[in-house]
């Protein structure tokens, strides 16, 4: 086989995400290409929990359409999850739940004492290196190529600890091969390239990427899905002279990241929906001093709590049009774990080039989806710190025009403490030295030189399309983790005959409406897929390119990703 997929589901804080751990991170260092999607529970302990692998020769990016092995170590797991697995799809069972499947149903199920196995040697906990043992039995896997992972994973609690895991995963892989011996070669996979890649999720890339773009100040408060960036940034950021606080709301946040950014670090914060909406005045703030700010928003179902652990992306003109007043806002989009990479790193250079809020929009399966991904490549980082008032300008006599009004609407700026650079800084407006002044010849000159700022940037990459501009029978547009499963159905599309066409907004604000409309002109209807109920993105693209006519929406919203037969399906219905 060239790929399959396996799930791994029980009760949370039973072992579930390390067992996927366990299991993905061995045949990533196989060279096997990954993509693994967890669903949790928004609590600590308790509620279905499972996590949920595609294993295949070749680069994958999406959730799969349906399951081939699932373990269970619960009858729930089996209730929530069978109606994935495939015809004649394997069940491996723990005996301790007597587990049963639903009637009528075609998979197969194997009983196996799981269980058993762990307490025999010492702690039932290690139940799932069993499972692991048992699943690598099905995929033709020596049960030696998990002991570096182990040994990772469990090196710390010494090698006795690392010898008992392993013996499990021996005796579950050898019980398969005793007991069920004639299943033996059902799910053999084919042979991977055996390079070694990096296998991470969206918030490390996220997190490495403001590492790497010269962020050494975070102020942020905890919330999923964004939490992970910051307890990366704390275990990385200071030992490169950086510090991160977490603060008591997420108002501290945004207004400390602002401070340090006017102090001259570059300095961000990460949070999701709900703490989006507690910022919003700080981001005005920024707006209207002109004070660089680079916030994460990792989008989450909505509205208030909503689906705290669950997929959405209902945060897109909230993001653009969320604060009162207007003032230049940049909102950054990446589809891909590397993509999250680099675009941070941009939205630094954007937000001191630009002086002014840059959103980097990401999603919960981008953030939390961990993926197989190719080694970054250092040597596109490129450091841009704007305009930055030099000792001639500073000496000239008079005070320090921090908001002077400029052609493209970007003044030059100073750091705290630089001779002759003092000016005042305020959130009322104010005239070209920062003093207030409500005079509405001043008002106006203001406004209009903080808005020239949209009309003159020139943002890199504002849509990837893997093709140029052509006729097309679908069209098929998207943002941020939808990426996978579009392009999966474009591909099933393509063998069929159907032309397509394909384009990912990686610049959300401004638009980019003119790299769009060769795109949109030359395509006989336009599917936008997207997480939410209200059609976002696809009004967007009417209001900024047009095309009405032929713009038709694919929307979920009940908290899952999408698959790569949904978006399939709805093109069928559309050609």
């Amino acid at each position: 086989m060239e790929q399959l997929s396996w799930k791994v589901g029980g009760q949370q804080g039973e072992g579930i995400e390390s067992t996927g751990e366990v299991f993905a991170a061995a045949l990533n260092r196989l060279g096997y290409y990954l993509y693994g999607y967890r669903h949790f529970s928004s609590r600590i302990k308790g509620g279905h929990t499972n996590n949920k692998i595609r294993v295949s020769t070749k680069e994958v990016r999406s959730v799969s359409d349906d399951l081939d092995i699932l373990v269970a170590f619960d009858q729930e797991t089996i209730d929530v999850n069978a109606d994935e697995l495939v015809h004649g799809g394997i069940v491996l069972a723990d005996a301790k739940f007597k587990p049963v499947l639903p009637e009528n149903h075609q998979a197969i199920l194997f009983v196996i004492p799981f269980t058993d196995i762990a307490s025999g040697l010492g702690t039932p906990l290690m139940k799932n290196m069993a499972a692991i043992g048992a699943s690598s039995t099905l995929l033709n896997i020596d049960s030696e190529a998990f002991r570096e992972v182990v040994a990772d994973t469990y090196g710390r609690k010494g090698m006795q600890i690392v010898e008992k895991n392993m013996e499990a995963i021996r005796q579950g892989a050898e019980y398969v091969k005793t007991q069920l011996g004639y299943m033996e070669d059902r799910y053999h996979l084919d042979k991977a390239d055996g390079k070694r890649r990096m296998f991470m999720i969206g918030n490390d890339a996220i997190a490495m990427g403001a590492l790497a773009g010269g962020a050494r100040f975070m102020a942020a408060y905890p919330i999923t899905p964004a939490s992970e960036i910051m307890e990366y940034m704390i275990k990385k950021l200071p030992k490169f002279g950086g510090t991160v606080i977490q603060t008591e709301d997420e108002i501290a946040a945004c207004t400390m990241a602002i401070g340090a950014n006017y102090a001259g670090a570059r300095s961000f914060t990460a949070s999701a929906g709900p703490g989006l909406s507690l910022m919003m005045e700080a981001i005005g703030l920024a707006g209207i001093t002109e004070t660089p700010l680079v916030i994460i928003d990792t989008q989450r179902g909505g509205p208030s709590t909503g689906l705290p652990t669950k997929q959405e992306q209902s945060d897109l003109m909230a993001m653009i049009y969320g604060t009162h007043g207007e003032i230049p806002k940049i909102v950054l989009a990446p589809s891909t774990v590397q993509e999250a990479f680099y675009d941070t790193i941009e939205a630094f250079n954007l937000a001191e080039e630009f002086q002014c809020p840059v959103i980097l929009l990401s999603d919960l399966q981008l953030s939390l989806g961990k993926q197989s991904v190719e080694p970054l490549d250092y040597n596109k980082i490129e450091i841009r710190r704007g305009q930055l008032a030099g000792e001639e300008e500073l000496a000239e006599k008079g005070a320090f025009r921090r908001y002077e009004v400029t052609p493209e609407g970007v003044s030059k700026r100073s750091f705290p403490g630089t001779e002759n650079g003092i000016h005042h800084v305020t959130g009322v407006e104010h005239d070209e030295t920062g003093k207030p002044s409500e005079g509405a010849f001043n008002r106006i000159a203001q406004m209009d030189k903080r808005m020239r700022k949209l009309s003159g940037m020139s943002i890199k990459r504002p849509i990837h399309s893997a093709s140029e501009p052509k006729e097309s029978d679908v069209l098929l547009i998207g943002f941020n983790s939808t990426r996978g499963a579009i392009e999966e159905a474009c591909s099933r599309l393509e063998k069929e005959g159907i032309e397509t066409g394909h384009v990912h907004v990686r610049l959300l604000h401004p638009f980019p409406a003119d790299a769009l409309m060769p795109y949109l002109a030359q395509a006989k209807k336009v599917l936008v897929v997207e997480n939410n109920a209200t059609g976002q993105l696809a009004n967007i693209i009417k209001m900024n390119a047009g095309h009405a006519d032929k713009i038709h929406s694919l929307l979920k919203y009940e908290g899952n990703p999408f698959l790569p037969k949904e978006v399939y399906d709805k093109c069928k219905e559309l050609v």
